[in-house]
């Protein structure tokens, strides 16, 4: 049976769906789970979850828990990232606070802007030693990324190491539903085919039995029932002509249009949250040491459901091959003809006992492919950064951001920049 790692194993909530995936499929529930992280008390936490979800499902896996990174890696068939560098406080904290001074405001601060920059530096930085470890002890695993930002992480590990790897998200499906219930289609109804990058890829097909769901989609906006949350991405929808496959809170800020300093009613108009995932952060702290105790607690019976993530389809797929179509990030060899060779782009993937394949997509739409370019552009100097360990492209990278660019001059850009790089300290490596 397959050995599976989870390398940041204490984002319990999300490792407790993951490992439910995982051990719902016959040919897996005898598998052998090993948890990782730094934290011991949270992955104290998840071990105890991990032995409830298999009570539940009435499994016997062998789960194993450790702080040894190298050891949980050691002989792995599959590895899934799901870890946060300098965690919510002090790390996203500083992505945000920082550029306030500056007023420079976010929502998530984790995919582009200069948090997904920032974040990203430190992030491939920490990957750069992970990814030795497993050319070492386990160089033929298949590796799971779910850490942000996607698109960086998976282009630097990419170009750094010849682990394979598929960055993994649940923006596509997740979107396909929110639609369908927009819509009153049943989703088991609709076929789609998403291309593009992470966080920003788009429905080239949204159909029913062959005919395009997109007129009904119109039909939500030109009726007034497009949900508050979601005012962003319906409005690009009436600009561009397909549906983007990232929320709304995500997608205002990978472009120059929505959050402006001397336009305060966009922020109402549009209903943008700023600050949303330090919100979230927050009221999930506030949550934890209660929902901790109900996890841990033995006569607390555990519900265990299916999740949309991918994991665990592509860990049986491999294992059985039972085929299956998952939307994975994978490096753009000649998949998509107008983004840049050897980006990452987000398309779909047969995956079956011959591992991961992706599907070549050709052209996209100009404007959509014109519009990734903006967000690949920062990415790729991100990458460049954390890869060469040339400062220059850090600025360069800021530079070049969308909403960074719209807010600031060019003298603010270098001072944010280097008062990020100051607050980082030792979690970026040395740059020159």
């Amino acid at each position: 049976m397959p050995k599976i790692t989870f390398i940041g194993a204490g984002s319990t909530v999300f490792a407790k769906n993951l490992m439910g995936d995982i051990l719902s499929y016959p040919d897996l529930n005898n598998t052998t789970l090993t948890l990782f992280d730094i934290n011991e008390e949270r992955l104290r936490t998840s071990e105890v979850v991990a032995h409830k979800v298999a009570d539940t499902l009435g499994v016997q896996p062998t789960i194993e828990a450790t702080t040894d990174r190298r050891q949980a890696l050691d002989g792995a068939d599959y590895a899934i990232s799901m870890f946060q560098i300098a965690g919510y406080k002090p790390g996203t904290v500083v992505d945000f606070e920082v550029p306030k001074k500056y007023g420079l405001r976010q929502t998530i601060a984790d995919t582009l802007g200069i948090g997904g920059i920032m974040r990203g530096l430190r992030t491939i930085y920490a990957f750069e030693g992970m990814l030795d470890d497993m050319e070492q002890v386990c160089p033929e695993v298949m590796h799971l990324n779910y850490v942000n930002p996607m698109a960086m992480n998976c282009w630097a590990i990419n170009r750094a190491s010849s682990i394979q790897t598929v960055g993994l998200c649940h923006s596509v499906q997740g979107t396909a539903q929110q639609l369908a219930r927009d819509i009153n289609v049943p989703i088991e109804e609709i076929n789609y085919v998403s291309a593009g990058i992470n966080h920003m890829a788009f429905y080239l097909r949204f159909e029913r039995d062959g005919e395009s769901l997109y007129p009904l989609i119109q039909k939500v906006y030109e009726e007034g029932r497009v949900p508050d949350w979601n005012r962003v991405r319906y409005e690009m929808f009436t600009r561009l002509g397909y549906f983007v496959t990232e929320s709304s809170e995500h997608f205002s800020e990978y472009v120059p249009w929505f959050i402006k300093r001397d336009r305060p009613d966009m922020i109402e108009e549009f209903n943008i949250p700023l600050d949303e995932y330090i919100t979230r952060c927050e009221n999930q702290i506030a949550k934890w040491e209660t929902l901790r105790t109900e996890l841990e607690n033995p006569e607390m019976k555990l519900e265990v459901k299916r999740s949309l993530e991918y994991g665990s389809q592509i860990i049986n797929a491999m294992e059985t091959g039972d085929p299956v179509v998952i939307y994975g990030n994978v490096a753009n060899h000649g998949l998509i003809d107008n983004l840049p060779q050897g980006c990452s782009v987000e398309v779909p993937c047969l995956v079956d006992d011959n591992g991961i394949q992706p599907t070549k997509i050709g052209a996209l739409p100009p404007h959509l492919a014109a519009l990734m370019q903006t967000n690949i552009n920062v990415q790729s100097l991100t990458v460049e950064a954390a890869l060469t360990r040339k400062r220059e492209h850090i600025y360069h990278a800021a530079m070049l951001d969308p909403h960074t660019a719209a807010e600031l001059s060019i003298d603010q850009i270098w001072s944010l920049v280097d008062d990020l790089i100051e607050a980082h300290g030792d979690w970026l490596p040395e740059y020159h």
